[in-house]
């Protein structure tokens, strides 16, 4: 009898959380609300007491974020073209430039190296992304913003979780955006999460989170903001707030998967493999750069047909057509694009064992073998 099939992630929803969410269901109160308040609060604590608003989207928050440092028409922004298309999708919303700068071939972010050669009188902003929950060095970032008196957006989806000095991240820094999507460490089904900098006011940030809306008195209302509807429900936070209960226990069995992968993974087969940093990765996906001649899409056809879910995070964004659109195209970034066409996310989530990872690692060895024996397809 063949092993179940292990896909490439799985969030964790205890039996406590469940009934919790019962609950909610039955108090008749399941948009925003207590739940979202306490969510806030918890989120607030483990942010070293920073200002937190909960969102519908990780997404939204970054939009947000970007109107919120006052970011429009005919400003540009600076990011990484190696992450999910919505990093720089956000920027074209509030109707400014996404400013592409190619990524460490090591750490796959942002090359630090390179950002003071694009910026321009239009500059605005930074917005860096923590790859697969490895932290941009947040010293050399702030450091670059601050000595051209940039505003910063971190693309925190993937590092909930991380540290950086030994702080977690959101505990410091600018504005700072997590999601909690299924797929990643804390989930909330969908939502996402900002942390705002002491010249922002909360309200302000609730205020472009429902249509702009303010209360006050029993039917009192104003509006001085098109906000949009980027609100998260009780349900959702409280599904959060039984995951945030088990954010340590996550990271923990992750780098010990991790680990496990670095232990077990065959180097002869030519892959890249990630950092190594145990002490700042919160180890969201364990990901690999195929080696040359072996197909993408021929590997993860090998590995389902061996049991083994893979995803792809993520192709090369400036590649898209609405960016070619932009002026960009092949061969402007050529490391993002190499991995970009080549990395593939194998199975990482808390409630795998260390077996699941040599299964995993064996198929990987065979999928690639068997593929350099057949040759180019």
């Amino acid at each position: 009898m063949n092993p179940p099939f292990l896909p490439f992630t799985r969030p964790s929803i205890d039996e406590e959380t469940i009934a919790q969410v019962c609950a909610v269901l039955r108090s008749g109160w399941i948009t925003s609300g207590p739940q979202v308040k306490a969510f806030e609060a918890e989120l607030s604590a483990h942010c070293g007491g920073r200002p937190v608003r909960v969102f519908s989207s990780g997404t939204s928050t970054m939009e947000v974020a970007l109107r919120l440092a006052g970011i429009g028409p005919g400003d540009e922004v600076i990011t990484t073209p190696l992450s999910w298309v919505a990093t720089a999708n956000v920027i074209l919303a509030v109707g400014a430039r996404p400013v592409f700068v190619d990524v460490d071939p090591a750490t796959r972010n942002i090359d630090l190296n390179r950002i003071e050669a694009a910026i321009t009188p239009k500059t605005r902003a930074l917005l860096p992304v923590d790859l697969a929950g490895l932290p941009v060095d947040r010293a050399r970032l702030y450091a670059l913003a601050e000595r051209h008196g940039l505003r910063v957006i971190e693309d925190a989806a993937q590092s909930f979780g991380a540290r950086w000095n030994g702080r977690p991240i959101g505990a410091e820094g600018d504005f700072a955006s997590f999601s909690f999507h299924p797929n990643k460490n804390v989930t909330s089904i969908e939502g996402g999460a900002l942390v705002l900098p002491a010249d922002i006011d909360p309200a302000l940030a609730e205020r472009w989170r429902l249509q702009g809306v303010a209360r006050s008195g029993f039917d009192g209302m104003e509006v001085d903001v098109p906000g949009g509807k980027f609100n998260l429900t009780d349900v959702a936070a409280c599904v959060g707030r039984g995951q945030l209960k088990r954010l340590e226990e996550f990271t923990s069995r992750r780098r010990h998967l991790a680990r496990t992968y670095f232990d077990t993974f065959d180097l002869d087969l030519g892959c890249d493999l990630p950092v190594m940093d145990w002490q700042n990765c919160n180890w969201h996906m364990f990901q690999i750069v195929l080696p040359q001649g072996i197909a993408r899409p021929a590997f993860m056809q090998a590995m389902q047909e061996r049991g083994i879910g893979t995803g792809v995070h993520y192709p090369a964004m400036h590649l898209f057509r609405l960016y070619r659109d932009l002026g960009y195209g092949p061969g402007m970034f050529p490391r993002a694009e190499r991995i970009g066409a080549a990395i593939v996310t194998l199975p990482l989530f808390p409630a795998m064992v260390d077996a699941d990872v040599e299964r995993v690692c064996a198929a990987v060895r065979d999928s690639i073998t068997t593929l350099k024996t057949q040759g180019p397809t």
